[in-house]
């Protein structure tokens, strides 16, 4: 006899079958299992501890640094040291990441020069890169004598590049009991050893470092002369005397010292007085050249329009 049901007849019961697969999430699973796997074959961007990357990282630091400004603003007195230390850690996350200071590239500057260049900039080894004042270093490097200009840059991520223009040596100056170089404007550098500039031409006198350069290049443009010049000396301020390496002297005027060289260079072409030996040539008056033999017992020996 057939079992009743309340509310009406049972239905036949149906055997559970699995459930459909969703098709969405079954494309799901495989694209998830394929990006891991193609992840496998691929580098992704550098980590560094804590799983950020170096960009990451830079700006945690410079949030850091930031919060660590805010916070001191707000403290008094206690603003300096807390000031520094938000700096330290920046520092100090940023050289975990390599930013540190590992070559300094001096150009434009001689041997001598970049070894006083390096000294005055006061760098070191490993110190954070990101955490040097290019201001005040520039202002140091600016400070020495060989240094006429200077332009620093900053590549990223350990390397440093001071640019300088070099002074010029152009003579070795003495005055008042001591010896200085000089460049082309006259200006000393104090860093330049005068003994080791042996063939820098020497001038002397009080202003003669002011004066230098015009007549230096005068005398250098006659080969003759200035393979016999010892030394140029500044006489009263106003004018020069050339002193020769025979113990000879020049006299030259007070202006116009071009037209007197020329005075000079004829006569010397005409009977290469430069090499008779001489006590002394006056050239000072323009229309005498006055020549003494370096006997001294003969009266001077007037020549008459350099003739």
């Amino acid at each position: 006899m057939c079992a009743a049901v309340r509310g009406g007849s049972r239905a036949a019961a149906k055997p559970r079958g699995r459930a459909a697969a969703d098709p969405a999430r079954t494309r799901g699973d495989k694209g998830g299992r394929g990006q891991a796997a193609s992840a496998k074959g691929r580098a992704g961007p550098a980590q560094i501890s804590g799983g950020l990357t170096p960009k990451q990282t830079m700006i945690a630091a410079v949030a850091q640094l930031g919060a660590g400004l805010l916070v001191a603003l707000g403290t008094g007195g206690r603003a300096e040291q807390l000031s520094f230390a938000a700096q330290d850690t920046a520092n100090g996350v940023l050289g975990g990441m390599g930013y540190r200071l590992k070559a300094v590239h001096v150009q434009g500057a001689s041997p001598m020069a970049t070894a006083d260049i390096l000294a005055a900039a006061g760098l070191y080894k490993d110190q954070p890169i990101l955490g040097l004042d290019l201001t005040l270093l520039r202002e140091r490097v600016a400070k020495v004598g060989w240094v006429k200009d200077v332009r620093i840059v900053r590549l990223l991520p350990d390397t440093l590049v001071i640019a300088v223009a070099e002074r010029k040596t152009l003579a070795v100056w003495q005055h008042g009991g001591r010896s200085d170089v000089i460049d082309v404007d006259g200006q000393v550098i104090p860093e330049a050893d005068p003994g080791r500039f042996p063939t820098l031409p020497l001038i002397v006198g009080a202003g003669a470092n002011e004066n230098a350069g015009t007549i230096l290049a005068s005398v250098a443009a006659r080969p003759r002369l200035m393979d016999r010049l010892e030394a140029l000396v500044r006489v009263d301020g106003r004018r020069w005397d050339l002193r020769m390496k025979d113990g000879s002297l020049v006299q030259l005027p007070a202006v116009d010292e071009e037209a007197a060289l020329i005075q000079l260079e004829q006569l010397d072409q005409r009977s290469r007085i430069l090499e008779l030996g001489f006590e002394r040539i006056d050239l000072r008056d323009p229309s005498v050249v006055a020549v003494r033999p370096r006997d001294g017992a003969l009266p001077g020996q007037l020549v008459a329009g350099g003739a």
